[in-house]
């Protein structure tokens, strides 16, 4: 098997991200159960031979109609693959469930595929909590770090510059990954405004809310401890006073080592991806 593919699969080092705090209702999976890809349509959907409609969990599909296409291309290569499935969560407005699944023999695990992970791995989608406030599997974004490293896919350019804000304003509306040096923290009462340039200058601000903002002092993050220091966030890039990212799910915002490495919080994704 490629090797790339075996560390998606194999997840267990100590997970990079900040906290871990997810709600029972969101991320814990139900049992595992056996099922097929059937097709795949557009946005990364999933027909099941059961007759279920879903999607693969943490991950962020791609807008770009050339990655779209690459990403759709390999996760088709799947089409009849017994897979072990788990769901997280209920069925979203289009009746659509998230999952996590692995591809392959599925009575051994060493030797199935984690569909999110392989995707990540390629470099063909990023990693993304969606629309909820906690990300379910933060140690994909140790696998998404080898893809950025090594130029795959998504990543041929690395992240964009949290201080260029010609080029996050070209994004408005997309989905984007930034880093930057965090130049100011303003704490009011109901959200906390993360500025990666001084004021007065075009640049990111993410503003993270009150909850969330609490979740991350919990553990140890303070405005204080953050200042000047290389960070990396996610999300869909809004045009206000100027380019803004809303965060919900601590893990989207990542403390970053001078070395590009992420930071480590000392959680743990578990050993394997789907058992758990």
């Amino acid at each position: 098997m490629n090797a790339r593919f075996a560390s998606a699969i194999l997840i267990a080092a100590a997970l990079p991200g900040l906290v871990r705090a997810a709600s029972a209702s969101e991320c814990t999976p139900g049992p595992e159960r056996t099922d097929a890809v059937a097709a795949v349509a557009e946005r990364g959907e999933i027909l099941l031979a059961s007759g279920a409609r879903a999607l693969l969990g943490s991950i962020r599909w791609p807008e770009e109609a050339g990655a779209e296409r690459a990403a759709r291309a390999w996760l088709t290569a799947q089409v009849g693959r017994p897979l072990a499935v788990l769901q997280r969560g209920p069925a979203d407005r289009w009746g659509r469930v998230r999952i996590d699944a692995s591809a392959g023999d599925v009575g051994r695990a060493d030797e199935a595929l984690d569909l999110a992970g392989g995707l990540v791995a390629e470099g063909l989608v990023a990693v993304d909590a969606g629309e909820l406030d906690t990300l379910c599997r933060p140690a994909l974004l140790q696998v998404e770090a080898g893809a950025r490293a090594a130029g795959r896919g998504l990543w041929a350019k690395g992240p964009l510059a949290a201080s260029d804000g010609p080029a996050l304003r070209a994004e408005a509306g997309r989905f984007v990954v930034a880093e930057g040096l965090l130049r100011h923290v303003g704490e009011r009462s109901a959200w906390t405004y993360l500025d990666f340039v001084r004021r007065g200058e075009d640049g990111l601000t993410v503003t993270v809310s009150k909850r969330t903002w609490r979740r991350m002092r919990e553990h140890g993050l303070s405005a204080a401890g953050l200042t000047g220091r290389l960070l990396r966030v996610r999300g869909v890039v809004e045009v206000r006073r100027g380019p803004t990212i809303e965060i919900a799910a601590p893990e989207l915002i990542e403390l970053v080592e001078s070395g590009g490495a992420q930071a480590t919080a000392g959680d743990s994704d578990g050993g394997r991806a789907l058992r758990r």
